[in-house]
């Protein structure tokens, strides 16, 4: 179905071509060359040899072209094309032998001549590229047809050394238009042939424009309950459809689809709905939604007729249900039939309501466009009114927050009125004498992008308000004021008046001022008023949301020069949420020093693919995933039957898409089918068909059983040679009266896991069958040691382009001694990305997307040709790129506001080199992923001269010697663990730091300079860039029996902090004070008791207003913070008893002073580890040790803390039973107790002259295997530095 939709709907398109005037193939004839004087138009010329009419192509005569006066502001030339056309490129010259030529120019289009809109370019760019001397011809096609009569262009640079001149022409063809034009109160109706039309195929196309945001334009239903209705609502397109769908019928609330956006711009927009059975395409302009209509019906079946237009009443003429569309509607056709055409030859099957007319009428209204939010203001006089009155009315449209729409002075002085829109509300302001001033708000959400009606009046000792004709706000006058000057419009020029608030962006029109209509066209001409930065006869409003360039569903905000993404909930963070917040398995989660537990990993990174949680079973030395289905249970089967046999569905807390990518990027899978049978078969037939099989993931029958490959009806008994009767290959098909049993495990990975079973065979006397289907399991993670090493440095990998034109993430390790080489390269015509080695101790990425090439280098203090591994992540994307490099600050640059957006590449990506052989790269590389997908490094490297598969070297494979973000270091003979980002110690960083604390006991680690997480920035790049980047990661472990307790403080500067207490129920509680005028979050995980002598790991980490809290082995639980705010100026970090608390809350205050009585273990906070800190650099400056600290075992504590609970409560019973003894038996007790205890003593004292000389013994040995081990030739793997992710600055300790 999905490849013959798209052929259908092409086959459609093809049809109904020739009713489109878009059809043509040769659409770029010369359009201006024959057009007479009068079509040619502008805004000034220097003089009249240098007037519009020169402006043709190629022309020599005069002055050989037009050029504007020297003192024109806002010069343009315009042609007028005397009918509409569709436009498919243009051309431009200089001035015929002259140093007078533009350079970059805007082009607009209308088809009256009074309203204009700005042409852009397929990704947004509104910048047309000139010429570079005065003869040489330069034509810009247009990437999508206008179809338009007037044409403007406005220059904007030109020769430095000259002026501007202008030679033009214009290239399309001619367009065949049928035009009716509706009045809000009419409609047309097109009657079916019978009683109801039911079409499995539809294609509708129509052009439209319209004066207002709401409106229908089509309109049909049926009596089963099909529908279809388009409509302007808020000024986009929704779509409702429905196929016989009756939940949809019932339903009071219908959701439609939505395309489009400031559609009510009095422009020409195209709207094209092709539908095939329930696959459909809905377009608008060149937005397309692709979508699959609900209901069970493939037809739609519609009474009577379709309404354009309207939704008309039956039986009340004139009267419509809903809004109706006022506006224009042009070359209006349903599945091939020319609606309009017929109406205008009055065909009886076409009804007219209402007036509707078969020209356009010219739009009324003219905008101005409001360009800068700091210099743009419009001034306009007053206007005579009645003494003490004063009446000012506009129409606004903006998506900036906050900006200035109206200020003037008043009489008498010094008073002063202004108007502004505030965080999206619009508040008046009454400034009086000295600082009394009064204030009113009206509308909500006015940033929308909508219009909005404002009409502010003075009267009656009453400023009134009121927008959109809400209920208006008032404020009251002590005494009569009146205008005094100029009404300041969007803004006010710096030696008028002194305003704190930015100036308006967006478009204003219909601005009277005391009921007279200000004429626009006065203004521009300088007939009227005064203003800067403005642009008239346009609305040149952008949205920067359609497309939604914001990834993984997330919601997209923008002002009027920017867009931002709220990546709340999506699993993902950055700029445009394309990074994963999740870990790609459970391998890089054992890496980055987790135990067993509940996590969610998303194993296509920054793909489409969201992540999805599993079960890490890392208790093995293989790391297990473990993703469970819906039936647990054994379940059993009886009266069953090859004709009706039961069927049970597996349902996994995956989507396909993710449990095929999980599989695909382990090493091995797995999944145990158990099946007990009496009297039930599974292949003992005639005919050799199975009675009961398995579907596989892709829903394809399996008739194999566990141990064997497919395509063999055979179980595991049959390959262990252990049947219960040899003639048969499996134990249920010999068919006993006793219970058998086929058990196997399944392990051919193209077909794991089983998406349902089916059993057969139980409907005999007798006959019974018990099945349990496990959960699938997974081990390995054959992406992080896919590796390849390149030893000839004209060597290369080469792979399909990358597809990266909107965003794109390269991550990988390298490990050289060279000291510069490219790690990996892509072209295209001119756009081209790089990553490389520029120098031994600088990585840089540079790239070019059609704006200049971008530069980022990060510099390590260190070489990087150190021949151990070095992480590199790079990534590119619409608003930002940014390069991190190990654990260095993340270099950051913002892409150029109205940019070019797309990446266009062309050739081969070429890994470890380039297309010239020249620079290549010579070391090894590992762990490639661009956009979330693993290269092979590993399978191209073979049949690559060269490259050799896999990388030599100590610290290359994939055994873990190296544990708890312990990072492994080649020597010439060996490999060592450094373990100084651990939390861990030991020769593999994997014995815990403990130490025992009492109540007196603190240790403080001072940070070494003002610890923020803020990024280290090009110089290129704007400070206006907010996106949260907040992040901590924090674990330890603790046993005690206190309550409350004190367990860790993070502090800053500015007053936040963040820290973790038990409560006096020993229950966790987490507080986070990110804004110091709002109350701390605080969560509590577990109600339970945590003082209870046991040892307790807990993990709290934190991106944005996402918390993630894991107690011991529970899941991972996710709760929000009210803030996504950042640690400002960290101060210091304090586990234990806390001194200064001037800025925490009573209940924190109680804890703190209470402090920590226990064992605190293995403590990190991002890259620091505060314990281990404390115990390896006491005389540091950065450590504050307060108290008794000693060195101690916290799982050796917790065990004795245990046994002696358990001690205490034997004690106690054996007191009660001892009080009820008779005394002589206590004599006798305690003659026997004195002779044991005199054994014990003896018997200890030999014990431990015993220990002290094995310990001798011992010690020296253990001196001898520590430095066998230590240089152990087993190839190990290195820590998968996953924190190099983290945006924070890396300390050292």
């Amino acid at each position: 179905m999905d490849v013959l939709f798209p052929a259908v709907l092409l086959c459609a398109a093809r049809i109904l071509g020739g009713a489109s005037a878009a059809s043509h193939y040769n659409c770029n004839g010369p359009l201006a060359s024959a057009l007479p004087h009068s079509s040619f138009q502008s805004s000034s010329q220097s003089s009249a040899s240098y007037s519009a009419f020169y402006a043709k192509l190629n022309r020599r005569d005069e002055a050989g072209g037009w050029s504007p006066m020297v003192t024109d502001q806002d010069p343009w030339l315009q042609v007028d094309l005397r009918e509409q056309m569709e436009v498919t490129a243009v051309a431009t010259q200089g001035r015929y032998d002259s140093s007078d030529w533009v350079s970059s120019y805007l082009l607009l289009y209308s088809d009256t001549g009074r309203i204009w809109k700005q042409y852009r370019h397929e990704d947004g760019l509104e910048k047309f590229d000139g010429n570079v001397n005065s003869e040489t011809v330069v034509q810009n096609k247009l990437s999508h047809p206008v179809k338009t009569r007037f044409l403007r262009f406005v220059p904007l640079e030109w020769n430095p050394s000259g002026w501007m001149g202008l030679r033009v022409e214009v290239f399309g063809c001619s367009y065949k238009s049928y035009v009716a034009d509706f009045d809000g109160r009419s409609s047309l109706l097109y009657r079916f042939n019978q009683k109801s039309m039911s079409t499995v195929k539809d294609v509708i196309s129509l052009r439209f424009k319209s004066h207002q945001a709401e409106g229908v334009l089509l309109h049909g239903v049926g009596q089963r309950g099909d529908y279809i209705t388009l409509e302007l609502h808020r000024g986009r397109l929704d779509l409702y459809l429905n196929l016989d769908d009756s939940r949809s019928r019932f339903s009071s609330r219908r959701v439609p689809v939505t395309v489009g956006s400031l559609l009510d711009d009095q422009h020409w927009h195209s709207a094209h709905i092709e539908r095939f059975n329930r696959q459909v395409n809905l377009t608008v302009d060149s937005h397309t939604q692709h979508f699959q209509t609900s209901g069970e019906g493939q037809s739609l079946e519609v009474d009577y007729e379709l309404s354009f237009g309207g939704i008309p009443l039956p039986g009340k003429p004139g009267t419509f249900l809903g809004k109706n569309f006022h506006g224009c509607i042009e070359n209006l056709y349903y599945n091939g039939i020319n609606i309009i055409d017929l109406a205008k030859r009055r065909k009886p099957q076409i009804h007219s309501v209402g007036n509707v007319t078969f020209s356009c009428s010219p739009p009324q209204l003219v905008a101005c466009t409001f360009l800068s939010s700091s210099s743009s203001f419009l001034s306009l006089p007053s206007v005579t009114a009645p003494t003490g009155e004063f009446t000012v009315r506009f129409q606004f449209r903006t998506w900036n927050p906050d900006g200035l729409l109206l200020s003037v002075q008043l009489n008498p002085s010094p008073q002063k009125l202004e108007l502004q829109i505030s965080n999206s509300w619009l508040h008046l302001t009454l400034h009086s004498t000295g600082r009394q001033r009064s204030e009113v708000s009206a509308g909500r959400r006015v940033n929308d992008g909508l219009w909005h009606t404002v009409s502010l009046t003075s009267r009656n000792l009453q400023i009134t308000l009121s927008v959109d004709g809400e209920p208006s706000s008032k404020v009251e006058l002590w005494e009569t004021v009146e205008s005094r000057g100029s009404f300041y419009f969007g803004g006010c020029p710096p030696t008028e008046c002194h305003i704190q608030a930015p100036a308006f962006q967006g478009c204003m029109q219909l601005i009277s001022i005391n009921n007279h209509l200000v004429n626009l066209t006065h203004v521009q001409q300088g007939l009227l008023g005064n203003y800067n930065e403005l642009r008239f006869d346009t609305c040149n409003m952008k949205d920067r949301c359609l497309p939604n360039l914001c990834e993984h569903g997330a919601r997209c905000s923008q002002t009027w020069s920017s867009f931002s993404c709220d990546c709340s909930g999506t699993g993902y963070s950055g700029a445009t949420c394309h990074n994963s917040i999740y870990e790609s398995s459970c391998e890089a989660y054992k890496l980055s020093g987790s135990s067993s537990g509940f996590y969610f990993i998303d194993p296509d990174g920054s793909g489409p693919l969201g992540p999805t949680q599993v079960y890490c079973n890392m208790t093995e030395k293989k790391v297990w995933t473990v993703l469970s289905h819906n039936s647990t249970a054994p379940v059993k089967v009886q009266k069953s039957s090859p004709q009706r046999p039961h069927i049970m569905k597996f349902n996994y807390n995956a989507s396909a898409d993710q449990l095929r990518a999980i599989v695909a990027r382990s090493e091995q899978c797995q999944q145990e089918v158990v099946y007990n049978c009496r009297k039930s078969r599974l292949f003992n037939t005639k005919d050799g068909s199975p009675l009961s099989w398995w579907l596989d993931r892709d829903g394809d029958k399996r008739s194999y059983w566990g141990g064997f490959l497919p395509g063999v009806q055979q179980c595991s008994c049959s390959l262990e040679e252990n049947c219960v009767d040899m003639n048969y290959f499996c134990n249920c098909d010999a068919d006993t009266d006793s219970w058998a049993n086929d058990t196997g495990l399944l392990s051919y990975k193209d077909h794991l896991p089983v998406s349902q079973i089916v059993i057969g065979d139980t409907n005999r006397t007798g006959s019974q069958a018990v099945y349990h289907v496990g959960s699938l399991r997974c081990y390995g993670d054959k992406s992080i040691w896919n590796a390849a090493s390149f030893y000839q440095e004209a060597s290369y990998l080469y792979f399909p382009t990358l597809q990266a034109e909107l965003a794109s993430d390269i991550s990988f390790y390298f490990k050289t001694s060279s000291p510069s080489g490219v790690f990996l390269e892509n072209q295209g015509l001119k756009d081209f990305i790089r990553v490389e080695l520029s120098s031994p101790a600088v990585v840089t990425f540079s790239f070019d997307v059609g704006n200049g090439p971008a530069v980022l280098s990060v510099k390590s203090h260190l070489p990087l040709n150190d021949r151990q591994w070095h992480y590199v992540r790079a990534e590119r994307n619409v608003k930002e790129a940014s390069l991190q490099v190990d654990k260095l600050p993340l270099r950051l640059l913002e892409a150029p506001a109205d940019g070019h957006l797309r990446l266009r590449l062309s050739s081969q990506l070429f890994v470890g080199g380039t297309a010239s052989q020249q620079r290549g790269f010579l070391g090894c590389i590992r762990s490639l992923m661009v956009n979330g997908l693993t290269f092979d490094l590993e399978e191209r490297a073979r049949m690559t001269p060269g490259v050799s598969s896999g990388c030599p070297g100590y610290c290359s494979g994939s055994s873990s010697l190296c544990h708890n973000r312990g990072r492994c270091i080649e020597k010439s003979n060996g490999y060592i663990c450094d373990c100084s980002q651990s939390a861990y110690g030991g020769a593999t960083c994997n014995q815990e730091v403990s130490v025992s604390f009492d109540r007196e006991s603190s240790v403080t680690y001072t940070f070494q300079e003002p610890f923020s997480v803020m990024q280290n920035r090009s110089s290129q790049a704007s400070s206006a860039f907010t996106e949260s980047r907040a992040r901590e990661d924090v674990a330890f472990s603790f046993v005690t029996s206190q309550r409350p307790a004190m367990l860790l403080t993070v502090s800053t500067f500015s007053q936040q902090y963040i820290t973790t207490i038990l409560a006096r129920n020993g229950s966790l509680q987490i507080w986070y004070h990110l804004q110091t005028d709002r109350s701390p979050d605080i969560f509590n995980p577990v109600p339970k008791n945590l003082a209870d002598g046991r040892l307790h790991r807990i993990r709290i980490h934190r991106v944005g207003r996402n918390l993630y809290v894991q107690i011991d082995q529970d899941i991972h639980r996710k709760y929000t913070l009210s803030s996504d705010a950042e640690l400002i100026l960290i101060r210091s970090l304090t586990l234990g008893k806390v001194i200064r608390m001037e800025s925490f809350d009573e209940e924190v205050v109680k804890a703190a002073s209470r402090g920590f009585v226990g064992c605190l273990s293995s403590v990190q906070f991002n890259h620091v580890a505060p314990l281990k800190a404390a115990l390896t650099n006491r005389g540091s400056s950065l450590i504050t040790i307060r108290g008794p600290l000693v060195q101690s075992n916290c799982g050796a504590l917790a065990e004795s803390t245990s046994h002696i609970l358990q001690d205490q409560a034997a004690n106690e019973d054996k007191e009660q039973h001892d009080s009820n003894a008779q005394k002589d038996l206590a004599v006798i007790a305690g003659v026997v107790t004195a002779v044991v205890f005199i054994a014990v003593c003896a018997l200890a004292v030999i014990s431990r002259l015993l220990y002290q000389q094995r310990r001798a013994k011992r010690s020296s040995s253990m001196k001898e295997e520590h430095r066998h081990s230590t240089y152990t030739d087993y190839r190990t793997e290195l820590h998968l530095q996953n924190s190099v992710r983290d945006n924070v600055k890396e300390y050292y300790i």
